[in-house]
């Protein structure tokens, strides 16, 4: 059942691969949950991916994890005099707080910024290929010194490292596109731009449970608080593309460690996204480079790897979910790869739960267990026992469709949708028979099973069991 590997794979859809076969073929190729990506395409695009989706997931019968990714509040250029305008270095700028501007000054039509940039602050345009430094700020107007020049354009996005912004990160086109996703009935939202503790206090009033609420962490202002984003959210995204251009680039690769780790503690799934196999968008075979950077992620222990426009509008986009699929394949296979995952050890918090789920992961290790069978309603249980990356595969078995496709992104985890078991007995004959029907035990292996007494109840993981098949 499944793939043969523990990390798992996120696809983004787009031009390129919104068709049910390619959808499908993508899904052969090692796709384990497609993102949709609300900065692009209109809502019925989503709607046909979105069914396009579930059809593949009857015909496969394996839970398809659907993340639906918010825009967020992004801060851009309004039309320039002539579309155009280049800012050498050294020359003093300003920049005003109104849709367009009729002189040499460049429009920047959010008054959040001039509310809350001071002299000093950086601005970065166009992905941090022009930078700028503020010298004088008051109300209506910022003057910048140009300290790395070039052309801006239209529309072209700001980036503001040092700014805390006053913006929440749900705009009222997220509110819009949220209830529709919700409405169809997605498992994931990403929130784009997340700053503070309070901006996920405000998603979970919006989602209210209906999908799992992952943080995009692509601020250094998210960064100055991120065990608590991380406690607050159900997942986190790494988005190394914004963060790489509002932090020094030699500090994305540290910050990325830091977060996969910070996460893996608290046992919350994490996923790397941006650049992975970027040159796949135009070539059928990566840089050496990339492949390295997709492997690190693995050692690093990520959930799962994303690919962005190398699915959703490249020219190879199958392609590039089998190299993907092969990269971690490899990774996993390495003989250093155990060594470097098994450094970090989680602490068990003192609760009989995390110690079963603990103790579940080292048992099957030990006895080299054909899998682990874990029962579970919210897809905690499954949850802890992925944090501490054992080599053994985990079945989580749920009454819950959307706990099963929640958890297809999960390192090391198969979802299966099963019936609630009521007895002891039940819970034994059952784990057994899941075990074979998805091919991950024959008669004679050993499985480890983790449940809950009383079955059927939230958040009570107390019995841990080793059933020969």
């Amino acid at each position: 059942m499944g793939r043969n590997r523990r990390a798992k794979i996120v696809a983004t859809l787009g031009p390129a691969s919104s068709s049910p076969e390619m959808i499908r073929k993508l899904f052969d190729a090692g796709v384990d949950m497609f993102r949709l990506n609300f900065s692009h395409g209109s809502h019925e695009d989503h709607r046909a991916r979105y069914n396009a989706i579930r059809a593949v997931e009857r015909e496969v019968d394996t839970p398809i994890a659907i993340l639906q990714d918010l825009q967020g509040p992004k801060i851009r250029l309004g039309p320039l005099e002539g579309g155009r305008k280049e800012l050498k270095n050294g020359e003093s700028v300003r920049f005003v707080c109104a849709p367009t501007s009729s002189d040499a000054s460049l429009p920047l039509p959010h008054r959040e910024v001039f509310e809350a940039i001071v002299p000093g602050n950086q601005l970065l345009v166009d992905d941090g290929k022009v930078r700028l430094v503020a010298t004088n700020c008051n109300g209506d107007v910022i003057d910048a010194t140009v300290v790395a020049g070039g052309f801006v354009s239209d529309r072209k996005g700001v980036n503001l490292p040092d700014t805390l912004l006053a913006l929440s990160p749900i705009t009222e086109k997220d509110r819009v596109d949220l209830q529709f996703g919700l409405d169809l009935g997605v498992d994931w939202v990403a929130f784009s731009f997340v700053q503070r503790a309070s901006d996920l206090i405000e998603a979970h009033s919006l989602v209210g449970g209906r999908a799992g609420i992952m943080s995009k962490i692509e601020k250094p202002a998210a960064m100055a608080v991120i065990e608590d984003i991380v406690n607050l959210s159900d997942s986190i995204m790494v988005a190394r593309g914004d963060l790489g251009v509002e932090i020094p680039p030699e500090d994305v690769p540290g910050a990325q460690k830091d977060l996969v780790r910070l996460c893996r503690l608290a046992g919350k799934p994490v996923i790397i996204a941006t650049q992975m196999l970027e040159s796949m968008i135009y070539t059928p075979t990566p840089t050496r480079a990339e492949s390295s950077d997709v492997a690190t992620a693995i050692y690093d222990g990520s959930d799962a790897v994303m690919l962005s426009a190398e699915s959703a509008s490249g020219q190879y986009p199958v392609q590039a979910v089998a190299t993907m699929d092969r990269i971690i394949s490899r990774t996993e296979q390495h003989n250093a790869y155990r060594q470097i995952i098994e450094a970090l050890h989680p602490d068990i918090e003192p609760l009989p739960q995390h110690a079963i789920s603990a103790a579940a992961a080292e048992v099957a290790t030990s006895i080299n267990a054909a899998c682990i069978v874990a029962f579970t309603s919210s897809g905690t249980t499954a949850y802890r026992i992925a944090r501490q990356r054992s080599p053994i595969p985990i079945l989580s078995v749920t009454p819950s469709e959307a706990t099963a496709r929640r958890l297809a992104f999960l390192w090391g985890s198969a979802g299966m949708i099963s019936k609630d078991i009521a007895s002891y007995d039940e819970m034994v004959s059952q784990a057994a028979h899941h075990a074979k029907s998805s091919n991950l035990a024959k008669p004679g292996d050993s499985i480890v099973v983790v449940a809950g007494v009383p079955f059927g109840k939230s958040g009570t993981t107390n019995n841990l069991r080793v059933v020969t098949v």
